[in-house]
Parts: structure tokens; sequence; C-alpha cells
């Protein structure tokens, strides 16, 4: 048993960037084919033509994955290419809205909802009848500490991440029998462009890194391995767990 992902096909959402561009490439140098899906067909063909350059083999695919055609249709184009479907990572996430929960817009409410935890419900219920027939398969979220802990001025988007962890454990108990393991990352800040709000002032980053006990903010390349290991044969009796990844920030009490 090891991290080795040979022969098998991978999902990654959010793919063009950020932990997503991370996961797609660690699991193509781990032996997977990877669909790499998001928004911009330009940001997504650029990760694949990186992986494809490094020898792996990647399909670029524009996917909204908040609308349930398009999720059919990125599911349809990855069974076409590369013959059937064994790792979801639902990894897309926007944030619109930052402050008061009550200050928050229905539109804004509707877009952080609809992109952090329907489009992991939509592409989860696409992909799973072909993991089905192939065995079992591999269902990863990425969720946040925020999903933990309410973080101050992202309510919303703590709401949408406690709802992804639920519904990690929701089908890790229904999807079980079929050999489907449904788990869950959660970063702490990871310098990312969704998170910059966070850490792109110098004096807000510096506190941040300082109420953590590791003393620094996290880069997308300490999310890899944890996410190698929940989608590899080495974690085929875990299921329905998040593992956080924050550097410790969660003993502190969290962001904030």
């Amino acid at each position: 048993m090891t991290f080795a992902l040979t022969d098998k096909v991978a999902i990654v959402t959010g793919g063009s960037r950020g932990i997503g561009r991370a996961i797609a490439l660690a699991f193509s140098q781990a032996g997977a084919a990877v669909v790499v899906a998001s928004r911009k067909q330009e940001g997504v063909e650029a990760v694949a033509a990186e992986i494809r350059a490094a020898g792996g083999r990647a399909l670029a695919v524009a996917a909204h994955v908040g609308q349930e055609e398009a999720v059919a249709a990125l599911v349809e184009r990855t069974v076409e290419s590369f013959g059937g479907v064994d790792i979801v990572v639902n990894n897309a996430g926007t944030n619109p809205h930052f402050g008061p929960l009550l200050t928050a817009s229905p539109a804004q409410w509707d877009k952080i909802l609809e992109v952090n935890l329907r489009g992991a419900f939509l592409l989860s219920r696409q992909a799973v009848p072909h993991m089905k027939a192939r065995g079992g398969g591999k269902i990863l979220n990425v969720a946040s500490l925020a999903g933990l802990r309410p973080s101050p001025g992202m309510g919303v988007y703590s709401v949408s991440k406690a709802g992804l962890i639920m519904l990690t454990q929701v089908l890790a108990r229904e999807l079980g029998p079929d050999k489907i393991q449904v788990n869950a990352i959660a970063p702490g800040v990871i310098k990312t462009r969704l998170s910059r709000a966070l850490w792109e002032a110098p004096a807000m980053a510096d506190g941040l890194a300082a109420s953590t006990p590791l003393g620094r903010l996290g880069e997308v390349d300490d999310v890899v391995g944890a996410a190698l290991y929940l989608v590899s044969p080495l974690s085929d009796y875990v299921t329905g767990e998040v593992i956080v990844i924050d550097g410790g920030m969660n003993l502190m009490g969290g962001i904030g």
C-alpha cells in the first residue's frame, strides 16, 4: 500500500490555482489521470498543459460547479476521455462577502452556498454511479477551519463549510457499503487568492502567524500530503473524517 494513484482518474474542481492546482499536480505525479475543472478554460488549460509537459495525462474542462448541466457534462467528458471516475476533489470555493453574516445580501448568500456546498453535492451525485461501476472510489471535500469554528467576518463562508463537513459525514455513512470513502480536509489560513483578505496586509498576516503554534501561515503545498493520503489506498479504512491543516491555529481558538 502506497500513495501511488496509478491508473486512477481524478476530477479536481477549482483546479486552476491555489490548493486545487497543487492537488492536481500532486495527483498527476502520483500517477493519476487528472481532469482539471474551473470556470475559465484558459486557467484550467494552463494547469493541464503543465501536467502534460511533465509527462502526465490531463484534461481541462471549464465548468461552473453550481450548475447541474455543467457538472453532468464534466463527468461525461471525464468518462469519455479516461474511461471512468475514481477520485473527486470538491475544492471549488468562493467568498464574495466579508463582514457580519446578516449584512450579506441574499445574492451573496446564494452564490457562496451554490459554489461551496451545492457544487460538491452535484458533482458527487454525478460521479458516484461511475465509482460504483469501478468497485469503489474516493471523494475528498476541501472544507475549512472556518467550518469548525465561527470566524469573524466570514459567517456565510463558515456556514457553507460547516455544511460541507456534514455532507462529508452523511455521504460517508451512505456510501460506505459501496466501498466509497468520503473525507474532508479543513485548511486554516493558507496563502491563496481566496484568503488574501486575511494575509495580504502585513499587520494582519503577522498577527495570524503569531496566533499559530507553528508561527507561520500555510502554503498550498502544506495541504498536498493529507489530500494524497485521503485518496490513496493508505486511507481505505478511513471515512467521514476531517483532517485539520492549520499549523495548530485551532488550538488557539481558530481564525480571529
